[in-house]
Order: C-alpha cells, then structure tokens, then sequence
C-alpha cells in the first residue's frame, strides 16, 4: 500500500498537480515533508521518469509554438507571401509559395541551400519567396545591406547574387557581397550610392517584425500554407508538405 501511495504521490505532483485533492498551501509541514520524501525516493528510483517529464514539455512547448505561429500566418499573410520587399526565386506563378526566413552567415541556410535548389529543380511549380532575416552579427547585416541595394538596383540579378552568397566559402561581409555583386555587373559606386540611399532599411524592419510574431529565432524558418516549419528539415520533408498543400490545402493534412 506504502508503495503504491508513493507512486500516486510522486506522479500527481510531478506530471498532474491539478489531481491533488487540495491545494499545497491546505497541507501542514508534516504532510509536506512525508510527500516530498515519497516523491524524492521514487524519483531516484525511477530516473527515468524525468526524461519522460521532459520529452512531454517539450512536446506542449512546440505545440504551443506553432499554435502561435499558425495564427500569425493568418494575420500577415500579405507580409509574408506578397511583400513588395521580398524577391520569389523559382516559379513566380507557381501554385504553392515556400517562404525562407534566412541569414548569409547561417551554415544551416547554406546547407538548405542544396536542398532548396533540388526542390526547385525537380518541381517547376513551386514558387520560393526569399526573407532576409540577418541575426548572426553585424556582418550579416551589413551583407544584408549590400543585398538590398542588388534587389533594388537590378532585381533580376538578385537571385544569382544570392546563389553566389550561399555558396561562397568564407563569413559573408559587406567586402565579400559588394565582390559579388561587382562580378554580377554592378558598380560598387552604385551599391554604395544605393546603400546610403536606404540607411533605414524597412525589409529587414519588416523581417524581424513578422519573425517575432511568429516565434522565429533562428534560421533557415519556413513558411508553408498555414505553418511554420523551424531548421532545416531537409528537401524530403519540405517535398512533402507541397505536396500535402496540393492535396488538402495545408502543410499537413
């Protein structure tokens, strides 16, 4: 009987509080330190029971996080399909938009990178909106900027300079983007003309506003249909959300 008590103590107060027949300031010290005891001795116990305590937070928490995500996706559907900010790679009037929240200087984004342009090889429907969200430091930002007077200055030489950015070796900075762009056909006289131009840049303002909306720290994030896609999750995964779009209208069916 002792044991089986034990065991009811410890898992009401651990994972179900709510099932204490009364609430703990009701309970005197004696009580208190009796239960405390039986929840100490089972948890050494039972180790394990912790990670299962654990991978059940974690589970609420992301539930939650795309819960939040998922209504602000409905809230700021113009910012994030159609700002006037943002240059869409791949089809531009493909039947399913994929948006990238991403930073120059992420590994991840590069690496997603492979997986994005084997997506958009292999369906030639998808259209792939492109949101600079720089986080990792000031050189980030100042690639960002040096990004944005390419997307203004020559917006159909944005997407090469953005596959060059990606797949270039090394942190991207101001130096290594206006190179870029340079070798695009740009003048760095004009990119900094233009960047002097925009000091207040308002896709970046935009970016960051709608990142913390949607519960957006890190990059590569995703957009689809009505959810939120955190980290690279990889070409397969991504594929087969399009797809769910297609078939049901929703990244998952």
């Amino acid at each position: 009987m002792a044991l089986n008590f034990k065991t009811i103590a410890a898992t009401a107060l651990v994972l179900l509080p709510a099932m204490l027949p009364m609430p703990a300031s009701a309970l005197d010290e004696t009580q208190k330190k009796e239960i405390g005891e039986f929840v100490r001795e089972y948890l050494i116990e039972n180790p394990e029971i912790m990670l299962d305590v654990q991978d059940a937070l974690q589970k609420k928490q992301e539930e939650a996080r795309l819960k939040k995500a998922s209504s602000a996706v409905a809230d700021h559907k113009d910012a994030l399909f159609s700002s006037e900010h943002d240059i869409a790679i791949g089809n531009p009037k493909g039947d399913v938009t994929l948006v990238e929240f991403f930073d120059y200087n992420c590994g991840y984004c590069r690496r997603a990178h492979d997986d994005m342009s084997a997506l958009l090889e292999k369906d030639k429907n998808i259209r792939f909106v492109l949101k600079e969200f720089p986080i990792l430091g000031p050189e980030s930002v100042a690639a960002h900027k040096v990004s944005d007077a390419v997307r203004k200055l020559s917006p159909e030489k944005y997407p090469d300079f953005f596959h060059a950015m990606m797949t270039s070796d090394g942190r991207a900075s101001e130096e290594s983007a206006i190179a870029i762009a340079v070798g695009l056909g740009l003048t760095e006289e004009a990119l900094r003309a233009k960047m002097k131009d925009s000091p207040n840049d308002a896709s970046v303002q935009e970016a960051y506003q709608l990142a913390t909306s949607l519960g957006i720290t890190g990059t590569p994030s995703y957009i689809l249909g009505n959810e939120a896609v955190f980290g690279a999750v990889g070409s397969e995964a991504l594929e087969a959300k399009v797809a769910n779009m297609r078939s049901c209208g929703k990244a998952t069916c």
